[in-house]
């Protein structure tokens, strides 16, 4: 049985239809990756899995429980976490704090905020200050760090690598590989195309609010009219 089962999802702003159907599982241990240019539901979906836009049909099931209708705080303490696009940290608060307020022990925690200090040195150098005085680059690695403290058994990634130099995006991949090899299960969603596909076990394409397709990362990297007619890659 899949860690998530995604299960033909329909979520709508207002009246506005945004996920028509989308179904999609993520296989305990693996890295899930959505692509799809801006617009065409992906952070919707990672909304609708976390409790923030509640689907209006279907189902979604984690860890065998359906999860759709739950709120945001009983879906986390399930042991899903999310890094929000855009960052979305504590500015007011210190990076110690910010850490603090997400720290989570499971029966199998990975993830301690020394473990979040050592994948992410800029960190443990910026210790203290407050989360308005990072740079941009540095609030995304706290992101990060903040949902993996939570030691979740899913991480939901919404466009991490936004905004962030090419450096820091090695940076990032180092990390997420190194939570892949502790069995940390993914769902991540991307703009990045050739990120995506060196991280993902299985990719999927959304387009108007629908999964179009669906391949391992290879059959997708050689598929040059789904790339174009999709991604503009």
């Amino acid at each position: 049985m899949a860690l998530l089962d995604i299960q033909d999802v329909h979520t709508y702003y207002g009246d506005s239809h945004v996920l028509q159907g989308v179904s999609l599982k993520v296989e305990k241990g693996s890295v899930v990756a959505i692509l799809g240019r801006n617009g065409m539901g992906k952070t919707t979906l990672i909304h609708s899995v976390i409790g923030f836009t509640p689907p209006r049909q279907g189902k979604i099931v984690f860890k065998a429980r359906d999860i759709t209708h739950l709120p945001t705080y009983q879906i986390a303490r399930l042991g899903i976490s999310l890094v929000p696009q855009g960052r979305r940290i504590f500015s007011s608060l210190t990076v110690k704090e910010n850490l603090d307020v997400a720290v989570q022990s499971r029966d199998m925690s990975n993830w301690s905020i020394s473990d979040v200090l050592r994948s992410f040195p800029p960190l443990q150098a910026r210790f203290q200050s407050r989360g308005k005085n990072l740079s941009g680059g540095e609030q995304q690695m706290l992101a990060c760090g903040r949902g993996l403290v939570g030691n979740p058994e899913l991480l939901l990634l919404d466009e991490p690598s936004e905004g962030l130099a090419p450096v820091l995006v090695r940076d990032l991949e180092r990390v997420i590989r190194e939570i892949k090899s502790h069995e940390l299960s993914m769902l991540l969603v991307e703009q990045n195309y050739s990120f995506a596909l060196r991280l993902a076990d299985y990719v999927y394409i959304m387009s108007k609010g629908e999964i179009v397709y669906g391949s391992e990362p290879q059959e997708m990297h050689e598929n040059a009219e789904i790339k174009s007619q999709y991604l503009g890659v």
